[in-house]
């Protein structure tokens, strides 16, 4: 009995890890398990964001140039705030910064659907139900066209809720990229440390794959959610007259927003309950690689205060950029990231325009199409890179091909597609005798914008400027209510109109656009992992950590804020016909369709030229460093020893600068 007793108390804490280890918030697989959930909602709103940004563009009035900006502006709070996690590093409690971040996540979620709320119903010109015919739908000469509707119509576009729908929907993109700041770098450091050496690099591939496929579920996501009316939920079906191919169709862009937040609320809680450190996995097998352990290296930058790291961030990152190879990879990724951006933000809307589809197809061609080619490209990049075992210079060679591969493929895009439909007045420009002659007694209002597709295959920007005087409605065998507009004066011989684009006749080339465009995304991906490489490879070890944060830096700076608001400047160059409500300007309504081909995947082809060129340079620049560093026959593993010694000098002369810092 006695030593039944020794035995059960001569080791009482001995017991406590055994319990601690049954716990799964002591586990580092529940905590991957939860960090690929989490990641897969934050990167699905994103994706989500970008595949509905043509959608909000319609629904507020916004030029391609804010919608733009407004896609990119969750890149500025992530990017002032991404300096300090290379600082805070593991001083904090990293699950609870990286639940914290998830609910400010939510909470931007949740802001990003509060306009749809705060505004009454969407309000479209010309409405078309049999209780709302006025003078704006067909041609009635000799009315006034000033209604009460109108009027009260503009005083809700000029209400404070109307008008501070924009700077609502900057700050939800604002706090979104806040909260996203500690979730994946923290997450990646938590999973190095506690996560044994054999399991650590499958857990980050599992996380990189997720990272990879979490924008496909939100294009994919926001295809199904835009198929819905965007005010189902105030109206109800009977009362709902568009259908998804109209032009003036809004799909309920709020719903998805909605989702995700719940989905960043649930994932977030776990996070609360991990400890700061964890016991380490298979820790008799990695006793070396504690990261208590008094054989652990520390990094020098983690001794300075913040205010010492800040002052000392310049000049260590400029230190970093004097590399030439890392300048130039980092250079052409942001090339390449900076086309990533523009594509994922309106490709959708190009396809919707150029190929007449509706914005839920168009959307499902990015997420189901064009998304997993470049992961698969991706993934197979890197086991050709294992495979075949190569090194700084082959990874660049590898990378050189796949860009060129890629400009290949990327320019027959450029011939592929329609001009823009015979628009009477609108296109082909100057020709407006058509619609003078035949519709300037029904003084039709500018802003009247319901068009119409007549017998004659001319497009008209509403039954009124078609000069049609008479509707007729009628019930198909389906029990589907369909319009159409008679004794059309602009339609030869007094001929009809139907509602709807006459569209581009394109609609047979976007399988052959869309085999391109999926080869051309498969084809660029192949540079990811081995430029990557390239980096981890060409810094010094202890700076690899600090590399990889300014190279994200970088991206953010000069690709993923810039580049979407780039693409959209360029879309709405090529508009010919821009929205009007209350006299003031809103979204375009009609592109030329030949230069908005031109200058939108023209823009694409200057990008990849420019990635192609720096990944060229980088061949010439390893070439002369090889042919400086030969080693002789007779000096065999000096030129090694030199390097040693050059290794030993940089990290001497390293330490003196952050010493001299502290001091």
């Amino acid at each position: 009995m006695g030593a039944n007793n020794l035995n059960m108390n001569s080791d009482p804490a001995g017991s406590r890890p055994s319990t601690r280890h049954q716990s799964p918030f002591n586990s580092i697989k529940f905590f991957v398990f939860c960090h690929s959930l989490l990641q897969l909602a934050q990167l699905l709103v994103s994706g989500y964001m970008k595949s509905s940004i043509s959608t909000i563009e319609r629904r507020y009035g916004l030029s391609s140039q804010k919608s733009g900006l407004l896609a990119a502006f969750n890149e500025v709070g992530n990017t002032v705030l991404i300096i300090f996690v290379s600082f805070f590093g593991s001083r904090v409690h990293r699950p609870r910064f990286i639940g914290g971040g998830a609910l400010l996540a939510c909470l931007a979620s949740l802001l990003m659907a509060l306009p749809h709320f705060l505004n009454g119903p969407y309000d479209y010109s010309d409405r078309i139900g049999s209780q709302s015919y006025n003078s704006t739908v067909v041609c009635q000469s000799g009315r006034s066209f000033t209604t009460s509707s109108s009027n009260e119509s503009c005083s809700q576009q000029e209400s404070p809720s109307q008008q501070g729908v924009y700077p609502l929907l900057l700050l939800g993109q604002l706090l979104l990229g806040i909260g996203a700041v500690p979730i994946q770098p923290f997450g990646i450091s938590y999973i190095d440390d506690y996560a044994s050496k054999r399991n650590s690099p499958l857990y980050l591939g599992i996380l990189l794959a997720v990272t990879s496929i979490g924008p496909a579920f939100g294009f994919i996501s926001g295809s199904f959610m835009l198929k819905y009316y965007v005010d189902f939920d105030k109206l109800t079906k009977d009362k709902i007259e568009l259908d998804s191919k109209d032009l003036r169709w809004v799909g309920a862009w709020w719903l998805g927003f909605l989702v995700a937040s719940c989905l960043l609320f649930l994932t977030a809680l776990p996070y609360f309950f991990f400890p700061r450190d964890m016991p380490k996995e298979d820790a008799t097998d990695d006793v070396e690689s504690r990261p208590d352990s008094k054989q652990q290296q520390t990094n020098p930058l983690q001794e300075l205060s913040l205010l010492q790291f800040l002052k000392s961030f310049p000049r260590i990152a400029l230190r970093t950029l004097q590399s030439p190879i890392y300048l130039l990879v980092v250079l052409a990724q942001v090339n390449l990231a900076a086309l990533l951006a523009g594509l994922a933000t309106f490709m959708a809307k190009f396809i919707e325009r150029q190929f007449n589809q509706t914005v839920s197809f168009s959307t499902m061609m990015i997420g189901g199409v064009g998304i997993p080619l470049a992961v698969l490209g991706t993934v197979l990049g890197g086991v050709l890179m294992r495979r075949l075992n190569l090194s700084v210079s082959g990874a660049s060679k590898l990378c050189t091909v796949a860009i060129l591969l890629c400009m290949f493929s990327a320019m027959p895009l450029l011939l592929i597609g329609c001009s823009t439909q015979n628009i009477a007045g609108v296109f082909p420009p100057g020709d407006t005798s058509s619609e003078l002659s035949c519709s300037s007694s029904c003084r039709c209002p500018q802003e009247a914008f319901n068009p119409v597709c007549g017998s004659n295959g001319m497009e008209f920007r509403s039954p009124c400027h078609a000069g049609c005087t008479t509707v007729e409605m009628y019930i198909d065998t389906q029990n589907h209510k369909l319009i159409n507009y008679t004794e059309c004066r602009c339609v030869g011989e007094l001929g009809y109109a139907s509602p709807g684009t006459c569209g581009s006749g394109c609609a047979h080339l976007l399988r052959p656009f869309m085999v391109l465009l999926g080869l051309t995304s498969f084809v660029a991906s192949f540079s990811q992992t081995p430029s990557y490489m390239m980096i981890l490879r060409t810094v010094p070890t202890e700076d690899k950590s600090f590399a990889v944060g300014v190279q994200y830096m970088l991206f953010r700076v000069l690709a993923f804020m810039p580049g979407p608001v780039l693409y959209g400047s360029v879309i709405d160059t090529t508009c010919i016909l821009w929205g009007k409500k209350c006299g003031k300007q809103t979204s375009c309504q009609y592109y030329n369709l030949d230069r908005f081909r031109q200058r939108f995947l023209g823009l694409q082809v200057v990008f990849v030229c420019g990635g192609l060129l720096c990944f060229l340079l980088t061949i010439v620049v390893l070439r002369r460093r090889t042919g400086r560093q030969e080693p002789k026959p007779d000096t065999k593993g000096g030129y090694e020893l030199v390097n040693e010694q050059k290794k030993a000098d940089n990290s001497s002369s390293k330490e003196k600068e952050l010493e001299g810092i502290k001091t």
